[in-house]
This record gives C-alpha cells, structure tokens and sequence, in this order.
C-alpha cells in the first residue's frame, strides 16, 4: 500500500427509522420472515433521493475535514439501486452541490462493494501524482416500491436508505490507510442475474425485484456447499492481503466495520469463519439502520467516530461484498482523534 494516504473525514446523512413492529403493523413485513435477520429497525427515506442524502453527507464531510473545494481533485459515487432518474450522471449531481468544482467525477457500480471499490480507485487515483491531495467519495441508496421492496425483494438482508462520505487525503487525516486490497470471482457473477435472458429495459423482469430467484440459479449451478466456500475463500483472501499490507494479523484488529447484512449471513460469512467477536463490530448499530446499499463501510466508519470508539493507536478493518463477486478490505491505524 503506498504511503502517506489518510481518512480526513467519514459522515453519514441517515433518515428516520422505521421498526419491525411499525413495518408488521402497516403489512410492509411479516415477523415470521424477518426475525432470523435479527434486524430491529430500518432507516427509511420518506422524501429525498439517494442523490440528494449523498449531497448532505457530503457537505458534513467536507466541512469535518476542513476541506476546500480547489483540493478535490476526484468525486467518486457509488451506488447499488437506482438513483432516481434515467441515463444521467449523479456524480455530477452530487459534485455540483457539494464541492462545486470542475475535478472528474465519476459513478461506481459494484453493488453492495461499491463504496469500497471506489476507495480503492480514488487510493490509486491519489498517489498516482503529488497535486492530487483529496478524493471525495459518496455511497447512497433509497430501495422502495414500486421497483424494490426492502423488507422482501432479499429475505436475507433487510435494506435501508441514506448517503455516506468520506475524504481520502493525501495531507493527513485521523486514519491512516495500512492496507487496501480487492478480490474477486467472476464466477459468482450469475448470482446477481439468475437464470433470465437479458432484457430491453429496467426491471422487464417485474417489479419488485426478487433477489432471491437470481441466487437460485447459481446454487443450481455450482452447488450449495462450493458457493458458500467460494465466498469464504474470496473473503479470506482479502482479509489476509490487506492485513499482510498493513502488517498485522486478524487478532490485533480493534474494531470491525461489516456490512449490515442478515445476523444468519454475519454468522455464517464473518463471526464464525473469521473469530470476529460481533461487539467488536458495527453489527449492534447495524441491526438498527438496515443494510446500506453501497455505503454499510463509510456509515459505520461514521458510527464509529461519532461515538467515539476510535481511539489513537486503535485498529480498524473495513471489509465489503458485492455481488460479482468482489470483496474489498481496507484496515486504518487511527493516529488522531476524529
């Protein structure tokens, strides 16, 4: 990992939340479905799109990191669902209400991986050339009908809306970025397409998506027990990369940033493979905002911080999926208090 690039700022622009018992109540959701996820609550954009809770996120960032507008010289966004039109750019968007200047700015798709993937572009983007001080990345998702329907389109993993930024500086920050590292197994990428035929048009398939259709044909295919091993091995291998990087084992790690899937897929992907104690991690919050589309990292990052859990000399490791496959793993040393 090249030297000298830091998180400056991590915020989070998050709605109100909705609980189960609300969903239940208004027939959004059936208990019997979702209490194996162990998801409480759900963040829930009554009004704004994802664009406009990126732009909000974005603001506090830049503000938290003393940031000018001239110094950001990347706007990377990334998202995992629709970001309210059609055929347009919401990196611009979100450029142009945010920092307002006239550097690239550009969307990432990766699904659920893509605030991490963009991490990783805007790192190299940074050190590839000493006038580039400051990479702003955005991550934003509204899932609501007609289109998706969060508390049934993935039965696994219950999903919540809002925006999330950080600042990638090359100038200095609270986190220091040891160790950064992308994996991935195109071979898994059936898992996001099923067994369809490609169509003319968003969601010809019908509406709401059904997350749970496309996944079936690719346990056709490979099996059960390979799939689940693939995804553990492409997982470990991004854990171990990133930690070697940064020079560190698994054990020396202080907190973990994971995405807020599930409590089955949590137990079955990282508590139990990996040892990770959950109290060491940002599920307990995560069981109370939802799963965050392209931005679980960067909002729980801001959890972190705000509460104050990130102490100098501490160790945090981000870790994202996306269906593709691709894993993302970035472990920070926290060398000032945010």
């Amino acid at each position: 990992m090249s030297d000298g690039l830091y998180i400056a700022a991590a915020r989070s622009w998050l709605p109100g939340r909705m609980t189960l018992d609300e969903a239940e109540q208004a027939g959004l959701a059936e208990r019997a479905r979702v209490w194996n996820t162990g998801i409480e609550s759900v963040c829930v954009s009554a009004d704004k799109s994802a664009p406009e809770m990126a732009v909000l996120a974005a603001r506090a960032a830049l503000d938290q990191a003393g940031c000018a507008p001239e110094d950001v010289r990347l706007v990377l966004h990334a998202s995992a669902y629709h970001q309210g039109h059609d055929m347009w750019s919401p990196a611009s968007y979100i450029q142009r209400f945010s920092a307002g200047n006239a550097c690239p700015a550009i969307e990432v798709r990766q699904m659920s991986n893509g605030g991490m993937a963009a991490l990783e572009l805007a790192a190299a983007y940074l050190a590839a050339a000493a006038d580039r001080p400051t990479a702003l990345i955005t991550t934003a998702d509204r899932f609501c009908l007609p289109g998706f329907d969060r508390w049934r389109s993935d039965p696994s993993t219950i999903c919540g809306d809002g925006g999330t930024a950080v600042v990638l500086s090359a100038r200095g920050g609270f986190a220091k970025v040891r160790g950064l590292v992308t994996v991935s197994d195109s071979g898994l990428e059936r898992g996001g397409r099923g067994d369809r035929e490609f169509s003319d048009a968003p969601l010809a398939a019908g509406a709401p998506i059904d997350m749970t259709a496309n996944g079936d044909g690719l346990v056709r295919e490979i099996g059960l027990e390979t799939l689940l091993d693939r995804i553990e091995a492409g997982q470990r291998e991004a854990f171990d990369q990133a930690c070697a990087q940064a020079g560190v084992k698994l054990t020396d790690i202080d907190w973990y940033v994971l995405p807020n899937m599930g409590r089955t897929r949590m137990r079955a992907q990282y508590f139990t493979p990996f040892g990770i104690d959950p109290q060491r991690t940002t599920w307990p919050w995560g069981r109370q905002v939802g799963h965050l589309g392209a931005g679980d990292q960067f909002g729980g990052l801001s959890h972190l911080v705000s509460t104050g859990a990130l102490e100098p000399g501490r160790t945090c490791l981000l870790a994202g999926v996306g269906a593709g496959f691709t894993w993302t793993v970035c472990v920070l040393e926290i060398v000032d208090t945010p």
